[in-house]
């Protein structure tokens, strides 16, 4: 086979988009909030002074959305307390939130956050970008994890759009 495809395919992944990457960032803001006890306003001047299109001991940090990394860690912060029991109920009850490890909590409470506040981005849209965001981290079973808990959220959360689509698609 030829073309596009294989073109892609020797490339490798696609990089992320700004939203991707402020997606990304935000998670590893909100890890680095649950493990060094870093406040709010400290991480999210770092992140946009430091990080987000900068270089930082020679590596070089890609263009992130400041505004959607900044709205999705500040969310997570003011909602979390409403995030996390339906992260909670999502998981299976021999492994509650408090046993998830902070970086697959932050995973978990950004993409719940999502799911929740930002109604103007597709469900299926937000659970593949934290799909992928998990693949940057993890390559075991935590991809399919985070894909069960953010799918069951957005029936939880959306569930008038996701039945629309079954709808849309000839499933009803």
């Amino acid at each position: 086979m030829t073309g596009k495809v294989d073109q892609q395919q020797a490339a490798g992944p696609r990089p992320a988009n700004k939203r991707g990457v402020a997606r990304l960032a935000a998670v590893q803001a909100l890890y680095q909030m649950d493990v060094a006890e870093t406040p709010l306003s400290n991480v999210i001047s770092e992140f946009t002074a430091f990080r987000l299109g900068q270089e930082l001991d020679g590596e070089q940090y890609r263009d992130a959305d400041e505004q959607w990394f900044k709205d999705i860690v500040k969310g997570v912060v003011a909602d979390q307390k409403l995030i996390d029991p339906f992260i909670h109920t999502a998981l299976t009850e021999d492994w509650p939130l408090k046993r998830i490890d902070s970086l697959l909590r932050a995973i978990l409470r950004s993409g719940g956050f999502e799911l929740l506040r930002r109604k103007d981005v597709p469900a299926r849209v937000i659970i593949s970008e934290y799909i992928d965001v998990t693949k940057a981290f993890y390559e075991d079973d935590e991809p399919g994890l985070v894909n069960g808990v953010l799918d069951r959220l957005a029936h939880d959360l959306r569930k008038a759009e996701l039945d629309d689509k079954k709808v849309d698609a000839g499933e009803a």
